[in-house]
């Protein structure tokens, strides 16, 4: 995230940090870095370097109703399986560390987790992979990730396919008719989901019956990291590592494909015939479309609530037209 919570103090995370994990920061620099969690980078008083992410569990919740504990839960049991998938020796796997009582997050507050990180020296990127040999490189991690043994995950917890903020959505289709006034891009938001409302309904309604076909499939599952976007990759002296596993689920191996797939077929290629496993091109559209609405429905909910004209709300308002437009990113009748 670009702006750091005013809520959240150094002060809060140096006593979270000494009271974990009993590490004394000499210093803490707050890092505007990816767009979901927001990061530290600090260095500890013998000069080691670590990397600190807290995640904002109101702004996490799948809908109105999910309560701050249950996302606690599903933070922590995502983490915890990268840690245990870590531990049996995935060392592109980069996993929290666990706190002198064994936990992987440490509650802050009532509202914000801390999980700790080594700091990993190497090259990151943004965008888009640059090369197919880029992609194929990630993909081998994905591979092996997919073909860990179910000893390491009997506690990780299987996609169910919910659509993050959807209710917000659709109460937003429903109430399209008057003027929305809750901050700065409120009511430049209602007018661009008035000009797209039937595509959004569209798109649900798609979306409904893939998770439908999905569900009729549960032997395909395997364990997924979720985003491995080239954003979560970084590029060290001995290969690429994935970072960012707070979204780690049991889920159909279309979760991480789509993501490395570049059109041209050779990473379902590559895939099919490292694994076996046949790629299905309705869980692709799945997981891509999962993606569209889920980025339309979290910005749609945020613009719907009392907000700042901060650069956080200006990305949001640029992701947001970027996503909402239906008819260009799925032109195909479904």
């Amino acid at each position: 995230m670009f702006t750091r919570p005013p809520e959240l103090p150094d002060s809060a995370l140096l006593d979270a940090l000494l009271e974990g994990w009993g590490l004394s920061v000499a210093s803490l620099e707050y890092r505007a870095v990816g767009f979901g969690s927001h990061h530290w980078s600090g260095t500890d008083t013998s000069g080691r370097r670590w990397f600190v992410t807290v995640d904002d569990l109101d702004a996490k919740r799948g809908s109105r109703d999910e309560l701050p504990g249950a996302v606690f839960e599903r933070l922590r049991a995502a983490l915890a399986t990268a840690r245990a998938v870590s531990d049996a020796g995935a060392v592109f796997v980069v996993s929290p560390i666990p706190a002198r009582d064994g936990a992987v997050v440490r509650r802050v507050s009532e509202r914000f987790v801390l999980a700790l990180y080594p700091y990993i020296e190497g090259v990151s990127q943004s965008g888009e992979y640059e090369s197919v040999s880029d992609r194929l490189a990630v993909l081998d991690l994905i591979v092996t990730l997919h073909a860990s043994p179910a000893a390491l995950t009997s506690a990780t917890r299987v996609d169910d396919f919910v659509l993050a903020n959807r209710d917000e959505l659709v109460r937003a289709l429903d109430d399209l008719a008057g003027r929305w006034d809750r901050g700065p891009y409120s009511e430049r938001a209602r007018v661009l989901l008035c000009g797209h409302a039937k595509g959004v309904e569209r798109l649900l309604a798609r979306y409904d019956r893939l998770t439908d076909e999905a569900r009729d499939q549960p032997d395909r599952m395997v364990l997924t990291h979720g985003e491995p976007h080239i954003d979560n990759v970084i590029l060290t002296a001995t290969g690429p590592v994935l970072v960012d596993w707070d979204t780690t689920l049991i889920a159909p191996p279309e979760r991480d494909l789509w993501m490395l797939e570049s059109g041209d077929g050779s990473v379902i290629d590559t895939y099919t015939k490292a694994t076996g496993t046949r790629v299905l091109p309705s869980m692709l559209d799945l997981y891509r479309l999962r993606w569209d609405l889920a980025e339309v429905a979290l910005y749609i909910a945020l613009f719907r609530q009392p907000h700042a004209d901060n650069a956080d709300a200006r990305e949001s308002w640029k992701n947001l037209n970027y996503f909402l437009e239906p008819a260009r990113r799925w032109p195909s009748p479904m």
